[in-house]
């Protein structure tokens, strides 16, 4: 008996069904392909600098920028105010970003997740060599300031209870508000380890915030202390204190440029850039630039630009 032959469809012996089947296949594959490079990272022809959302990190994707262009004549791209450290290791570990500044404290503890050492040539040696062979991401020479935290209260506060460190101030710390930005409550370097090994209790919990709320809550008195940055240029120009860590629980925070080793390779010049900045920017000149911005509302790219003219750049 013959197979049945249903009218209209090709005959078992016809090699158009297959013919079909074999186009359809290619064609899926086809789409396949063509999604999984839409969907893969950008590759644009020129390197991404990228830099978190608060000031100072945005002066520093600048300075990086800026310098690469002066060095390179490469255009450069800016992609700036990505949010905290998390974001931006995704994105250099995607290829979104080409390089970033980063802290090697927080590179230690918070992304590579290794113990706090508080010997910073230590540190730096720990974290260039799992950026390495992790994330094949090279870290640069130290930019020349360490960016720490800062616990950082009213200077009327200040004096009026006498303080002057974080051991004197723990036992006031039941009566106060705390202020935090959004990675420092969980941070294995943060709020957690600190209360620990100063014995802080807080009223309530911590109010979270963008660290750029922080001074403003501060001086609005909406929070007593807040855990800032050691080199925000409103510490001195409102007159606040910012506390000192006499148990040194906070590890080394030296600023150091994380460039993947990809562009290195594909703009050489990249590396004549880092080596011109290594050692170049001292904590006083971060505040004066942080400053400048946020006291005197000046343009990042302007405050960079005279910065580098400044330092012969």
């Amino acid at each position: 008996m013959s197979a049945r032959h249903i009218p209209g469809a090709p005959g078992p012996a016809s090699g158009t069904w297959v013919a079909t089947i074999r186009k359809c296949a290619i064609l899926l594959i086809a789409a396949v392909l063509l999604n999984a490079v839409a969907c893969s990272p950008p590759r644009p022809g020129h390197p991404v600098i990228g830099a978190k959302n608060f000031t100072e990190q945005v002066v520093l994707g600048e300075l990086l920028a800026q310098e690469i262009e002066a060095k390179s004549h490469l255009k450069v791209e800016r992609r700036f105010y990505l949010a905290g450290s998390y974001i931006c290791q995704q994105a250099l570990v995607a290829g979104r970003i080409d390089a970033y500044v980063e802290y090697t404290g927080t590179a230690l503890t918070a992304i590579l997740k290794q113990p706090v050492d508080r010997d910073p040539d230590s540190v730096l040696n720990t974290v260039r060599s799992l950026y390495a062979s992790r994330y094949h991401v090279t870290v640069a020479g130290p930019l020349g300031f360490e960016n720490t935290f800062a616990m950082v209260i009213r200077g009327d506060d200040a004096r009026s209870l006498n303080l002057k460190t974080l051991s004197q101030a723990a036992p006031d710390t039941p009566q106060w508000r705390l202020g935090v930005g959004y990675e420092f409550e969980q941070r294995p370097d943060g709020l957690p380890g600190l209360s620990a090994a100063y014995g802080l209790r807080f009223a309530g919990k911590p109010r979270t915030m963008d660290l750029g709320l922080l001074y403003r809550a501060l001086n609005a008195h909406q929070v007593d202390m807040i855990a800032a940055n050691s080199t925000d240029g409103p510490i001195q120009a409102f007159g606040l204190v910012a506390l000192e860590d006499d148990k040194h629980y906070f590890p080394p925070y030296q600023a150091v440029p994380l460039v993947r080793e990809e562009a290195l390779a594909r703009w050489p010049q990249i590396q004549v850039a880092l080596k011109a900045l290594a050692g170049k920017v001292t904590a006083d000149d971060m505040r004066a630039m942080n400053e400048a911005i946020d006291g005197r509302h000046r343009d990042p790219a302007d405050v960079v630009r005279e910065f580098r003219a400044g330092k012969g750049l």
